[in-house]
């Protein structure tokens, strides 16, 4: 288990700057995950046939019985031996051993790239649960807002004039009116009399309608706070079903991120209370050098590459002959009428065979098809290459955009939260902005899931970075060293 040791040491300099409990999620992955551990065990059977092909073949041993004594000059031979070993021509073995050493080192950049994807897969989804409990997190508070609200409302909507105690005012103030004007007849006599009597009857008609706008007065207002918890408890009727959505969404998610670390679906997850900003150690410049060099996918490619190489070298030296050294013993008893020296001597025959490899047309094949497979596999390299730049540069546009809007939105997150204290201490004074303080209730939730959308997006840009091979610490193993 030396490679998933060396895996565990990856991705604990891959995961430099996240939390402790993403690093152990990540060890996990590492030693529970069935796709990493398919490739690994794909990669200790390639190295299994590294010995194989460099093996000679099994030497052939074959033997005859007579059932009828063969009778010969110096005896009666009983039986045969042979013992036949095949070399193949000189390098053939060498070339086959290298082929499949070859070989091995790309199951062991197939079983890199998994892990490295299921780093990635990992830590994103990671990411994706703390920004679904982040929000969660702040539809619940902007609830708590609105409930504050709700209650302010509430009050102005109690403490609202009615439409009967208005018009009872407005009724006093028509009978104080009447009698100043009957007290002011009676004081003008004379030819004022008859004036005075038509003031009298003047007074209520110009009151009434003074009466009846401030009776609507109070009917609106009441009506407006009616309105304004309305308004309010549709709000807070959304906030709650969207939060419903986000703890299904964290449901799913959790199953997501529970099947790479291979446990049960609902296991719960350890999640931190703020992300911490991740880094990056070298220069974006720097990096898309580096993961041509150092991806695993096209550090496959050029083992294969270097394979192939090696395969038409063997195939080469196969269409020359193989030298077979041998042993023939001939085992003979005595012949009671021979009178030879050699009478009952067993015989020992060296023996040496050769093949020829007079059918060219196998061979030529076997080269020209190593010929194509290389051609194929290097326009397979230059494809993924062009793959992994658009991939790189997606990624570095991502950063990018998330570093600019982690500082836009810290900052715009604070002022949309002063600006809704002041507006909430208003509306409390004066009962009025109610809908301004909705449209900046909502832009504060915005701006503080954005950011911490940003910084989730930031992060996950650096692992999809590192996913890629840009980082020398993800590529600094030797597979040849072996497990």
């Amino acid at each position: 288990m030396k490679i998933l040791i060396i895996a565990v040491g990856l991705f604990t300099s891959f995961a430099a700057g996240a939390q402790d409990s993403l690093s152990h999620y990540l060890s996990l992955a590492a030693k529970n995950n069935p796709v990493v551990l398919q490739k690994y065990n794909e990669y200790q059977a390639a190295l299994q046939k590294v010995p194989q092909a460099g093996s000679l073949p099994d030497p052939e041993l074959s033997m005859g019985v007579f059932l009828s004594p063969m009778e010969l000059v110096n005896g009666n031979q009983v039986a045969d031996l042979r013992l036949m070993q095949m070399f193949p021509w000189f390098g053939t073995l060498r070339a086959a051993r290298d082929e499949m050493s070859l070989m091995a080192n790309a199951r062991y950049e197939t079983f890199r790239d998994a892990n490295l994807q299921v780093f990635y897969e990992v830590q994103s989804t990671w990411y994706d649960l703390y920004k679904v409990r982040q929000n969660i997190i702040l539809s619940e508070e902007n609830i708590d807002i609105l409930r504050t609200i709700e209650r302010l409302a509430l009050v102005k909507f109690r403490t609202a004039p009615s439409g009967n105690s208005t018009s009872s005012s407005s009724g006093n103030a028509m009978s104080a009116g009447v009698s100043q004007s009957s007290t002011g007849g009676s004081q003008a006599m004379g030819t004022m009399s008859g004036n005075a009597g038509n003031n009298a009857d003047a007074v209520p008609q110009n009151q009434t309608p003074q009466s009846m706008q401030v009776n609507s007065m109070g009917v609106a207002a009441s009506g407006s706070s009616l309105a304004d918890l309305y308004r309010i408890q549709i709000e807070m009727g959304e906030l709650e079903n969207n939060t419903s959505l986000l703890k299904n969404k964290q449901n799913t998610l959790l199953a997501q991120f529970n099947g790479y670390l291979n446990r049960p679906v609902l296991t719960p997850v350890s999640l931190p209370d703020s992300l911490l900003v991740d880094t990056l150690d070298i220069q974006l410049e720097a990096i898309s050098d580096s993961m041509l060099m150092y991806n695993p996918m096209l550090g496959m490619l050029r083992y294969e590459q270097q394979s192939l190489d090696s395969r038409k070298k063997m195939v080469t030296k196969m269409g020359y002959p193989m030298i077979g050294l041998g042993l023939n013993y001939s085992v003979i008893n005595k012949n009671e009428m021979s009178t030879s020296a050699m009478n009952g001597k067993d015989m020992v025959m060296p023996m040496i065979t050769m093949t020829l490899p007079v059918y060219r047309k196998k061979y030529k094949a076997m080269q020209t098809e190593a010929d194509l497979l290389k051609a194929a596999t290097t326009q397979n390299y230059m494809a993924s290459a062009n793959v992994l730049k658009t991939e790189f540069y997606q990624a570095v546009q991502l950063y990018q955009d998330a570093k600019r809007r982690i500082t836009l939105y810290a900052g715009q997150s604070m002022l949309a939260g002063k600006s809704l204290d002041i507006m909430i201490k208003n509306y409390a004074a004066s009962g009025s902005g109610l809908t301004d303080i909705l449209r900046v209730r909502q832009q504060t939730l915005d701006y503080e899931y954005k950011k911490v959308e940003a910084v989730a997006d930031l992060n996950t840009a650096i692992a999809w970075l590192k996913k890629l091979g840009c980082l020398e610490t993800v590529a600094g193993s030797n597979p040849s060293s072996g497990p």
